[in-house]
């Protein structure tokens, strides 16, 4: 049995199993999550910034919009897909393509801030910095390069365990292979390593962190963890399907949480952001100011005297 009747089979029967009323509700409420959560974030980040110490504030603004990108494009994908059962080319391979293209700069903005911390390199002030920015660069330009494969060879068709168009085999298991270990070798499993040796080599003081107690950055451990566990089903996933020789998709329950828990990851980072003092601060001054101009507090920089 190939590719194509499994998907066939699968769009039969896997409503069956799980209802609308199950999926949709859930979908709705991370992609609003999403969007207005992220949304926030940037614009903090942007208006506020004076507000809030954040030495290493690149990769924090680079995963930040990854995941509001993710949060109104894919998230808003997958909840149309169930609501419509199915989407459309073209919309079909972009969404494949885009979905790529942020699961890869997300891990890649969270390797680039670990070797910052590590390295005690700020986003600014110094030549590695430049080298920091080309880094996250590279890490949505090599996402976008590899989501396009699928795409440019056809293997992209609609999963509706997935909720939304996914890459599926129907020529050979050396092709699947190939592709499978070169995209994850590259886009995950380098950065993978980053993320787990510079993570620890700081915790154990061997880092040159030079940033203060209350630093955004300081957030780090907590976005690194949320994020091995939220896509820990998407990695399961991907490690059944190279292990079938049939070419048989990973289980349908597996696909739809690698899916609903990585877009559980996009909405709970701006919960993180939060946890830091300063940060929250910043959110409430923007708030405060009702969408004013907002600027930082006089400070007093010298003393004329006037002679009489």
């Amino acid at each position: 049995m190939n590719a194509s009747d499994n998907i066939t089979e699968s769009q039969e029967n896997y409503w069956s199993k799980i209802e609308k009323s199950v999926l949709a509700p859930i979908l709705t409420t991370e992609m609003v999550l999403g969007v207005l959560g992220n949304g926030l974030v940037l614009v903090v980040k942007v208006v506020c910034k004076d507000h809030f110490q954040c030495l290493y504030w690149l990769p924090l603004f680079s995963l930040t919009l990854s995941d509001f990108f993710c949060s109104f494009l894919i998230i808003c994908g997958s909840l149309l897909a169930v609501l419509s059962e199915g989407q459309i080319s073209p919309w079909c391979e972009v969404v494949s393509l885009l979905k790529f293209t942020f699961i890869t700069s997300s891990i890649g903005s969270i390797a680039v801030l670990c070797v910052q911390r590590f390295l005690g390199i700020p986003s600014k002030g110094k030549r590695l910095s430049v080298l920091m920015a080309v880094a996250c660069v590279a890490s949505w330009c090599t996402g976008a390069i590899f989501g396009a494969v699928p795409v440019a060879f056809d293997w992209i068709r609609y999963d509706p365990a997935e909720m939304l168009c996914a890459v599926f085999w129907e020529s050979s298991y050396s092709d699947m292979m190939v592709y499978i270990l070169c995209a994850f070798s590259i886009s995950i499993f380098i950065p993978f390593l980053l993320i787990l040796s510079c993570s620890i080599l700081t915790h154990v003081g061997f880092g040159k962190d030079v940033s203060s107690q209350g630093d955004l950055s300081s957030i780090t451990p907590l976005l690194v963890i949320l994020y091995l566990f939220c896509y820990a089903p998407f990695a399961a996933s991907e490690l059944v399907l190279l292990g079938r020789l049939d070419l048989s998709p990973s289980p349908e329950w597996l696909r739809s949480l690698s899916s609903v828990m990585a877009y559980l990851d996009c909405v709970l980072n701006p919960f993180i952001y939060c946890t830091n003092k300063d940060f929250r601060k910043a959110v409430l001054i923007l708030f405060r100011n009702k969408g004013r101009s907002v600027l930082p507090d006089p400070v007093l920089t010298g003393i004329t005297r006037l002679e009489i």
